[in-house]
């Protein structure tokens, strides 16, 4: 922040000026409404704000590569808070070694995250149509978004963190939203920020033609969407989707069931009102094929099974088959096919490689064993072979379209105002369906909306 902006946000600047500031902004953000996504140059209002953000993640993930993570995260780790003091600024980070050990586990590096986060290009605002009053913004390159949250919704998040952590766990391939870190930012004379960073679901964006909110019901969910030809990003509601499917033929068991695994959990949470967001874009020709060449399928049983395997790194090309989940002997004897592949390159035709019959007999029944314990868990975690994407625990691909998945905003709870809430919309809007009702029904609704809608 330059010191003309510090001034005009202290005590010094007249009630007059900080309203003709607002009133211009307003007028600017009616012009900017429909354009969705823009970049933050100098002349916008959160410039200062996000270039503090900037630096101050920069910081903090540098704090985290100054003190590598513990083999095992303990009971202070997620009580964690670090404060870091800037020139007109502090920065604190709550339980970074949890993220970070998160972070590590869907194979990004810490460098990478903090050029991400930190880079010379600007932010860039999302605005949507959400009745939510917080502030969206984007790394410049797309992967990461960060949201202003509210003091009470960062708490909910930073107290139910170790659920969250168990439930990733045990379910690698979930399709709830990655939270990446909890910060809270203090600037000179303003209130204190409560932001959170997320792992972008919509990544890469570059094709992707329709994007899609999800909350399986009827009232105020109709955008009108973007004139023809346009290059406005809106996002779509439910009602928008009416008479279309998502199709993707042999990996619809696996989404229904993982939509089942997740919507539990929230349930537990006592929360409702999240989201499915949704987006597709056609395959290329190319990636239209079903078949999976050898090193295509090694890659994607790697990212499937060893939970630190980076898809950043990866370098065959993006053309994931599809592979039927629900047929377990498929899904075992291309897995079985990697590790005999693997066997036959040690054992080679030397001395070394020549072992007895009762050998290879002890051998083969103790690789059986062990092969038929690992599918158990993968089923059991109901994963998937994953597409060697950057984004691979998003991206579903079907015959012809590539899917985007994943769920959002899991911080509002069924409380008193909402049960409150719940009976005021059930007499305004009889015979209707709409947001606000109990976490089981809204669990049962989402789900349904989904079977209804893939094929």
């Amino acid at each position: 922040m330059n010191r003309t902006e510090m001034e005009m946000s202290g005590p010094g600047v007249s009630r007059h000026s900080r309203t003709g500031k607002r009133r211009r902004w307003g007028r600017l953000r009616q012009q900017w409404k429909l354009l969705g996504l823009f970049e933050i140059d100098q002349q916008h209002e959160f410039y200062s704000l996000t270039c503090m953000m900037k630096e101050g993640l920069f910081a903090a993930v540098q704090n985290t590569i100054d003190n590598p993570l513990p083999d095992e995260l303990s009971e202070d780790d997620y009580t964690l808070e670090v404060t870091q003091i800037h020139k007109d600024f502090r920065m604190e980070t709550y339980a970074g070694p949890v993220f970070a050990s998160l972070r590590r586990s869907l194979g990004m590096t810490e460098k990478e995250y903090q050029q991400s986060l930190s880079s010379e290009g600007s932010y860039l605002q999302f605005i949507s149509n959400s009745k939510s009053k917080a502030d969206f913004f984007l790394t410049n390159d797309k992967l990461f978004f960060l949201k202003t949250q509210s003091k009470r919704e960062a708490r909910f998040l930073l107290s139910n963190l170790r659920i969250y952590m168990e439930h990733l766990e045990k379910y690698p391939h979930s399709l709830l939203v990655k939270f990446l870190g909890v910060h809270r930012i203090k600037i000179a004379y303003q209130r204190m920020k409560y932001f959170i960073v997320m792992q972008s679901v919509f990544y890469p964006d570059d094709r992707i033609t329709a994007r899609y909110d999800i909350k399986g019901c009827e009232v105020s969910r109709w955008t009108d969407p973007a004139p023809e030809g346009s290059q406005i990003i809106v996002v779509l509601k439910d009602l928008n989707f009416e008479g279309q499917f998502i199709q993707l033929d042999q990996q619809r068991p696996w989404l229904l069931h993982q939509v089942e695994i997740d919507t539990a959990f929230l349930q537990t949470l006592n929360v409702l009102d999240y989201s499915l967001l949704l987006a597709h874009q056609p395959l290329h020709q190319d990636e239209l094929s079903q078949s999976l060449s050898f090193a295509t399928l090694i890659m994607r049983a790697k990212k499937s099974v060893n939970a630190t395997f980076s898809p950043t790194h990866a370098t065959s090309p993006t053309v994931p088959g599809v592979v039927a989940e629900e047929d377990s002997t498929l899904l075992f004897s291309e897995l079985n096919t990697t590790q005999c592949h693997v066997t036959e390159m040690h054992s080679g035709n030397g001395a070394m490689g020549i072992a007895s019959p009762e050998e290879d007999k002890i051998e083969q029944q103790s690789r059986v064993g062990t092969e038929s314990a690992d599918l158990q868990t993968f089923q059991a975690q109901n994963r998937r072979l994953l597409p060697n994407f950057k984004n691979p625990l998003h991206v579903i691909d079907g015959p012809e379209q590539r899917y985007f998945i994943g769920i959002i905003d899991i911080f509002t709870v069924y409380g008193f105002k909402k049960r409150l809430e719940h009976l005021w919309k059930r007499l305004r809007h009889p015979r209707q369906t709409f947001s606000t009702v109990s976490p089981p029904a809204y669990c049962y609704r989402l789900c349904q909306w989904v079977q209804d809608h893939t094929k």
